[in-house]
């Protein structure tokens, strides 16, 4: 595990779970609620689409790394598993919030 991979991911799950709270003002659990459920669900959901792209996604983005050995494929994928991660696992913990809240 690349530990950069795992910093891009917990920061895009981070910013993922405010844009959700941000949208659904139902599910708002606060920016530092937002942001904690967001870094969780960055973690998983980065995970996630690692264990499903897997070496497919590896090779077919060796065509994109820079001559300094940054793979662009691999930071986008980051970014979107992580932040489409963190906006699930925020309205996840908001619905049970709410739910528990009746």
């Amino acid at each position: 595990m690349n530990i950069i991979a795992l910093i891009i991911q917990l920061i895009a799950g981070a910013v993922g779970g405010n844009i959700a709270g941000s949208m659904l003002k139902d599910y708002n659990l606060g920016a530092i609620g937002n942001s904690i459920a967001g870094i969780v669900g960055g973690g998983i959901g980065g995970q996630i689409l690692t264990a499903l792209l897997g070496g497919a996604g590896a090779s077919a983005t060796a065509a994109t790394t820079t001559g300094g050995g940054i793979n662009v494929g691999s930071i986008i994928g980051d970014l979107a598993g992580g932040g489409i991660g963190g906006a699930i696992v925020m309205i996840i913990v908001g619905l049970i919030r709410k739910a528990m809240a009746r």
